[in-house]
């Protein structure tokens, strides 16, 4: 799993059964500070995740398909299974 920020979305009005109900949502990974990590991503939303808001995104493609669609075997790379409230770290643990 990583951290990322929702940045974009795609609109596709025609695409598989599976994904029927489920939007498409570009995504930037980001470290634990909040630092673009990386280049952007496509995810399929499963939480109604918003533009700006800090996700977790699941990007084994069984994991995702599952989380995102509650059947394996969709071809999804990556799902977002998450909206971050908060994140603290302590360092002493």
């Amino acid at each position: 799993m990583i951290l990322a920020r929702v940045v974009g979305n795609v609109v596709a009005t025609h695409k598989n059964d599976r994904y029927e109900g489920g939007r498409l949502l570009i995504v930037q990974p980001i470290d634990l500070s909040g630092q673009d990590e990386g280049g952007e991503l496509l995810a399929l939303d499963s939480v109604d995740a918003g533009a700006g808001e800090t996700v977790v995104v699941v990007r084994e493609g069984w994991s995702a398909s599952t989380a995102s669609t509650g059947k394996a075997g969709a071809a999804i790379d990556a799902a977002i299974i998450g909206v971050v409230d908060s994140i603290k770290i302590d360092r002493e643990l």
